[in-house]
């Protein structure tokens, strides 16, 4: 049976704009893009194309030159339309102009009973070689994995508890047996354990209770506690010196459908949400696509924010935007920018707050009400004033304000005795979302990763 961890700590943002559990085509898009900048620890990018060249789904792109075996790969055939620069030549996006019927580049195919006979080394190179290596990310530092190492053990989260988040359940509906090929397939690169991670407040799909071979978990609890980080420092954390591989459950589908259909299939559902959405609902595209076909006629207002991903980690784009490499979501909320007569003092019940703020009565509110957020930051940036306060929905034993001053100070030796090695932005996103201080602690723990990278 199942080992049941239950997270006392953590905060839900209950957002409006919940996507119907309803799957259409999107429009294709015109064009779709690879972001270098989704590639965190990306140092030195090399492109690989030519704009005019024709692609396939597959065809690699471009590599790191500190990381040469990792090729990224176009999502989809067409013509390279164009490779764009920003400040200092830094690559941002290449760009794909689609076929209407992609054509896939052809890799070895393998059959179920293939996979057992398979060594790590024949593995490791066709996904390298096909473009799916970069779904493998390394903990600590949240980088793509390098594949000289071995991982203690590999992590798999199957729900997300973000805001809005989509449910992994439908985006991986009727894709069973890519998912089960995935898991063993990565079973091959650790001596440990792989781990998957399942929500215990909700009933779990037999897409990821019936793999053989992996250890399932439950969790219950508020959000983070479909975070993976979240799952690793309860069951298996990762001290000096070791190394924790993470999958997401797209990712271990995508190294699935490698092996047993022999393309590299960027295909994927992903859900267009947010309070500004006219019909929130799941929609079939590819990875790295403008959202301008998406989005086209459903947004109900026109100053927008629109983000590539969640509310709390995603990036924010532009209405031509393109869809970011590991997002499964496209959130839309106002964006904020408009004078609020008294602010945050303003007598209310619509605003959430985790703190008892003066005029805000949210607590009042039933746990089920649905808020509708702006991006207004509601103040600026200024000395820490609380203490205490990051504890209560950071589910990890850690101390984080500390943390985060002793990157500020650089101060190697309390990171690491702090815990550095066990977080990465998406875990400490809560921690920022309460913060009176308005501290960009994504940004901080960042700082921190890449010092310790870099010292």
């Amino acid at each position: 049976m199942p080992k049941h961890i239950k997270l006392k700590r953590g905060f839900d943002i209950n957002l409006a704009g919940k996507p119907e559990k309803e799957v259409s085509d999107a429009p294709p898009s015109d064009t779709y893009a690879l972001k270098p900048t989704d590639f965190l620890g990306m140092l030195r990018p090399k492109v690989i194309v030519n704009e005019g060249d024709t692609v396939k789904a597959g065809t690699p792109l471009l590599f790191d030159k500190k990381q040469e075996a990792v090729i990224y790969c176009a999502p989809v055939s067409g013509e390279v339309v164009e490779i764009k620069r920003g400040e200092k030549r830094k690559l941002l996006e290449i760009k794909v102009l689609a076929d209407k019927q992609i054509v896939y580049e052809e890799f070895t195919q393998h059959s179920v009973s293939d996979l057992p006979s398979i060594s790590r080394e024949d593995a490791q190179s066709l996904m390298l070689k096909a473009g799916v290596w970069p779904q493998i990310i390394q903990r600590p530092y949240g980088i793509v994995a390098d594949p000289v190492d071995t991982p203690k053990d590999i992590f798999i989260s199957t729900f997300d508890t973000s805001p809005l988040a989509p449910d992994f359940e439908l985006l991986l509906k009727g894709q069973g047996n890519f998912f089960a090929a995935g898991v063993e397939i990565l079973q091959k690169f650790t001596n440990g354990k792989v781990h998957i991670g399942v929500n215990a407040d909700a009933e779990v799909s037999s897409v990821f209770s019936d793999v053989k071979g992996a250890v399932v978990t439950k969790f219950s609890g508020k959000h983070p506690a479909g975070n993976v980080g979240v799952h690793i420092h309860h069951v298996s954390p990762i001290g000096k010196g070791e190394v924790v591989w993470t999958v997401d459950p797209y990712g271990v589908a995508q190294i699935g459908k490698l092996f047993l259909k022999g393309i590299y299939d960027a295909s994927k559902v992903i859900s267009l949400t947010g309070s500004e959405v006219s019909k929130p609902q799941y929609y079939n595209t590819y990875m790295g696509a403008c959202i301008d076909k998406i989005t086209e006629g459903k947004i109900e207002h026109r100053n927008v924010r629109h983000i590539s991903g969640n509310v709390l980690t995603g990036e924010k784009i532009e209405d031509t935007g393109y869809l970011g490499y590991y997002h499964h979501q496209i959130t839309v909320i106002p964006e904020g920018n408009e004078y609020e007569f008294l602010g945050w003092m303003k007598p209310t019940t619509d605003k959430l707050s985790f703190h008892r703020a003066l005029g805000l009565f949210s607590f009042l509110n039933s746990s089920k009400k649905e808020y509708v957020l702006n991006s207004n930051m509601k103040g600026e940036e200024r000395a820490f004033v609380q203490t205490g306060i990051y504890e209560q929905v950071l589910p990890m034993d850690i101390l984080p304000e500390y943390l985060f001053k002793a990157i500020m100070a650089e101060d190697y030796d309390d990171m690491e005795a702090l815990g550095i090695y066990e977080v990465i932005e998406e875990d400490v996103a809560l921690c920022e979302f309460i913060d009176v201080s308005k501290h960009d602690i994504q940004g901080i723990i960042r700082q921190g990763i890449n010092l310790l990278r870099e010292g």
